[in-house]
Parts: structure tokens; sequence; C-alpha cells
């Protein structure tokens, strides 16, 4: 078993079972469900369980946890060399012996918007999963947004994108990613990016995460019938190519109830030297009780050479109600 003394006195005992963006989930014997504890409010901590800890200049270790009469923590290996480390510094914990579901989190939220005026009707829908070891996370996000409106036709678009990402020392990491996108507004019909790099996370706290990563990626994509200059219906031929990428991805969430994320990628032909896009998004987040929360989003796709002139630009804001494992 585990034990925390909390800042107040207050002692709770149990299975600790992670700590993630400054928060200490705990199971207990005494509660059907798990108690959720801010990391700065732990005066001391006592640990049985095996943990793989990373701190915020990317170091990792494995072993249990205690605290030293000096105020710092001693992370004991299976090995029993002490590790003497600031508790400011630890920034993630996972159980080593964690279960399938516990390694497992994902959400969902739906968002649905009307107005009266020109009968718009728009329907949006998010799902995020991600599975988190000691040694590498996989992530898959998926987003749709139907509109429909009075005298337009109807906009769809799909996007999402499943990728890995494997840890490497000083927080620097591996990724790999598969992403589509299909949008009627910028006739596409299917956007399959294949992308490969590094990455390197510049600030990893219990405050916030904020990452940069860069590589190379394979675009393949085929479009939808569309008008050329003079009225005329016409089809852009598919195409294949390879591009440069940089990419970045900030996390906040040390403030209260909420949270934020914002990402952006930039990409460069490498075979057409006047093409570059822009991916961008981010959420705002709001937790309810119960693991509901409130979330917008913003999206925004920007291309120099789109299928269809003057649709260089696309953007998106969302408002959506979900639930969170």
């Amino acid at each position: 078993m585990d034990s925390l003394e909390m800042i107040n006195g207050d002692v709770i005992v149990g299975e600790i079972k992670s700590l993630d963006r400054g928060v200490v989930e705990i199971e207990t014997d005494y509660s059907d469900a798990n108690f959720k504890i801010e990391w700065d409010g732990i005066k001391k901590i006592i640990c049985n369980t095996k943990f793989s800890v990373t701190l915020s200049n990317g170091d990792r270790y494995y072993g249990s946890i205690v605290s030293s009469d000096d105020g710092l923590y001693k992370i004991i290996s299976d090995d029993s060399v002490q590790h003497s480390i600031n508790p400011k510094d630890v920034v993630y914990l996972k159980s080593i012996n964690q279960t399938f579901l516990s390694k497992l989190s994902a959400s969902v939220d739906v968002g649905y918007n009307f107005t009266k005026a020109n009968n718009l009707s728009q329907l949006n829908t998010n799902i995020f999963i991600a599975y988190n070891t000691n040694k590498w996370i996989l992530t898959l996000n998926v987003n749709s947004i139907r509109s429909v409106q009075d005298n337009v036709d109807p906009i769809v678009r799909d996007e999402g994108s499943f990728t890995g990402n494997y840890f490497l020392p000083k927080d620097f990491y591996a990724t790999a990613s598969i992403s589509y996108l299909t949008n009627t507004e910028q006739s596409i019909n299917l956007r399959l990016t294949t992308s490969g790099g590094f990455g390197k996370y510049v600030l990893h706290t219990n405050k916030a995460y904020w990452g940069f990563s860069t590589g190379v990626s394979v675009l393949n994509e085929s479009f939808n019938q569309t008008l050329d200059e003079d009225g005329n219906p016409f089809t852009k031929a598919s195409t294949t190519s390879s591009e440069w990428y940089l990419g970045t991805d900030l996390n906040l969430f040390d403030i209260g109830d909420l949270s934020f994320n914002a990402t952006g990628k930039g990409y460069r032909s490498l075979d057409n030297n006047s093409r570059w896009r822009v991916d961008a998004g981010a959420n705002l987040k709001y937790d309810l009780p119960y693991d509901f929360y409130i979330k917008t989003g913003y999206k925004m796709n920007f291309d120099t050479q789109p299928a269809e002139a003057g649709k260089e630009l696309d953007y998106q804001y969302t408002l959506g109600f979900g639930w969170e494992l």
C-alpha cells in the first residue's frame, strides 16, 4: 500500500495509480471512485508501488518513492540504488504493473448549433483515445463536422490522425503518424499524410507541456469536382508529393478546472517550392463533475495552392459537451 500526507495533515492510504498534469490518482478501499489530488498539495509520500518516473529535464527512473527528512524524494530501484529528486521536478508517474484499461484514456464530445435566420444546422463530433506505456504512447483523434443551411451546398469535414511517440532520454522522442482530411469547402476528396520525425519538450512541468517536432512527410491528395476560372466543371488531378514539416504542441492545465491545448504544423513542399500548408487547432476545456466537460475548439487549414482558387483558408469554431475516461 501507499500513503500520502497532505499539507493540511490529512493522510490517504491506498494504491497510487498515476501522476499526470499535476494530479495524482489514488485508489482506496473505502471509496468507489479514485481520489484525485493536486501534486503540490502533498507533504510526504511513502510508496510500495513500482513506478515509471519522469522528471522535468526528461530523465526517467524506475522504482518506488519515499520522502526523506530533507524535503526531497528518493527513488529506490530494484537493485536498491537510490536517486534523490526534488518533488517539483516530478512531472509524471505511472505504475509499472498497470492493467490494459488503466493505460487507456478516452473522451468523446458532441455539439449541435442551429441558427433560425438561414436554417443553419451544424453537428460536430470529437473522439480521442490514447494508450500510454512506460516507453511509448499511441493516440487516435477523430473530428467530424456536418453543416447544412438554405441555398448552400452541405459542408462535410472529416479529420483524423493516428500517432505513435517513443520516448527518448532528455525529453526527446521519435514520432510517426498518419492523418486524413476530407473537406468539401476546399474541394478535398481525401488528403492522406504520412509523417515521421523527432521532437523535444522544451517545457515539461506539472503546469504545462510545450514541445516541438520536425521531420518529413508524404502527401497523397485527390480532389472533388469544382469550377475553373471560366465556370466550367473541373477536377484537379490527384497528386503525390513529399514535404518537410515543423510542428508545436502546447498544453496548459494548472488553471483550476480549465485546460488549454494548441497545436500547429507547417508543411513546406520539397517538390514545389511555391507551396506550403498550415494545419492548426486549439481547444479550451472546462471540467464538470463526474468526468463530464464542456469544450470549445478552433480548427484551421491553409494551403497556398488549393484545389479551387480563392479557398486557401478554411476554419471552424465548435462547442461541445462530453465525457472522458
